[in-house]
């Protein structure tokens, strides 16, 4: 599982010209991709990770500070690249594995007492965010 974590100001997630999901105030976009292995455990990882990540203002994670968080689910960060100029998906999680991973982390997330918000599974997402500091991390589990 791989998930990239971002420190935001704000950010949304527009489907069909229709938010459906956003954080409008300071927290973390959280692009997450799971693989054909991934399991419990990775999810667990992952959202301990987000959760507890001292990446907000004066060092402070989104737990300590109630921060919001938007997941979306993106299976790209399995894109292998590495022939050609096309990049292949092979690595990633088909829908029906991956779904239920991502919703996993959300559920973990919300368990920790974190306001969540999601993209729509599969969808074509436009995905709007103001990246503050700019502070981008890639997590991997």
């Amino acid at each position: 599982m791989r998930a990239v974590v971002q420190r935001v100001t704000r950010a949304s997630v527009v489907v069909d010209g229709a938010v459906v999901g956003a954080v409008d105030r300071p927290g973390l976009v959280v692009l997450v991709g799971a693989t054909h292995d991934d399991g419990p455990a990775q999810v667990e990882l992952i959202a301990r990770k987000v959760a507890e990540l001292r990446i907000l203002r004066d060092e402070r994670s989104a737990v300590d500070a109630g921060a919001p968080v938007l997941v979306v689910s993106q299976f790209t960060l399995y894109a292998d690249t590495r022939k050609g100029r096309r990049p292949t998906w092979n690595r990633a999680a088909p829908g029906p594995v991956a779904e239920p991973l991502v919703e996993a982390v959300v559920t973990a997330l919300r368990d920790r007492g974190l306001e969540v918000a999601t993209g729509a599974f599969g969808a074509d997402m436009a995905v709007e965010l103001v990246n503050d500091g700019p502070v981008t991390i890639l997590l991997e589990a």
